[in-house]
């Protein structure tokens, strides 16, 4: 008798739910939902409702084959999976003309492509700190939003408005014409951080923890610039480089 394997992963740090119809009235009853996932080739009438209105809301959804499903529950979940956030996004578009409109000088941060959890929670936890007033994050390529993250910024993830960007190129493009200088935090450069005045309304992005800031960003900064290294090291951890770019902002605006 064949019987079937399913392979067993850590229980999932943020909640979900199963199944094509729950996917369907989690997405209708409004809920925020971190991610999608779904059985590659799964196609039908439910399905195709779904994919219409994940583009519609920018959820992001993905194609996985079924043993990915099966890691997540061994529960029967008809080829899909959703996770449901724990916090809720906000849009950049609303928050920078509130800025301008309260006489603030902007200070946000962006995050390219920064997946370990703890660096995210703590980027979050020094940006509140440091008077920041919005960190934004691409839907794909990204860490989730779950406990551990919450957990490692102390609590600041609630406390500080995430906007998710489906198109992080057209929001840095959006940010620009703001009138927000969007700079490079990167050891890319010759440009030293102290050289580089951080009064303006400011955007700073901040890279992956393997290759850094995506080429095709690093096209769109105003500026870029690195932080004075005196030992064997090239470079910080990405959320130490993070603290250390706000709280230079802190700095030159005191």
């Amino acid at each position: 008798m064949y019987e079937k394997k399913y392979y067993h992963t850590p229980k999932p740090s943020m909640p979900f739910t199963y199944g094509i119809h729950p996917v369907l009235e989690a997405i209708h009853s409004g809920k925020e939902i971190e991610k999608i996932l779904i059985r590659r080739g799964l196609k039908n009438e439910s399905t195709a409702e779904i994919f219409r209105i994940c583009q519609e809301r920018n959820i992001p959804i993905q194609e996985v084959p079924e043993e990915k499903l099966n890691r997540v529950t061994v529960k029967p979940h008809q080829g899909i999976i959703a996770f449901l956030g724990l916090i809720e996004y906000q849009n950049i578009e609303n928050i920078i003309p509130l800025l301008f409109e309260q006489a603030k000088t902007p200070l946000l941060i962006i995050l390219d492509r920064i997946t370990d959890v703890r660096n995210v929670g703590a980027i979050c936890r020094s940006a509140l700190c440091a008077g920041a007033q919005a960190i934004i994050v691409p839907s794909r390529g990204a860490a989730q939003m779950n406990e551990d993250a919450i957990k490692s910024s102390a609590g600041a993830i609630h406390q500080i408005p995430i906007c998710r960007s489906y198109n992080l190129k057209d929001t840095i493009k959006f940010i620009k014409d703001s009138g927000i200088q969007v700079v490079g935090i990167t050891e890319k450069t010759n440009t030293l951080m102290y050289q580089v005045d951080f009064t303006q309304p400011m955007a700073f992005i901040v890279g992956s923890e393997e290759d850094g800031i995506s080429p095709e960003y690093l096209k769109l900064c105003d500026a870029t610039c690195k932080i004075p290294m005196q030992g064997p090291v090239e470079s910080l951890n990405v959320s130490v480089a993070a603290a250390v770019a706000l709280f230079e902002a802190v700095r030159q605006r005191s």
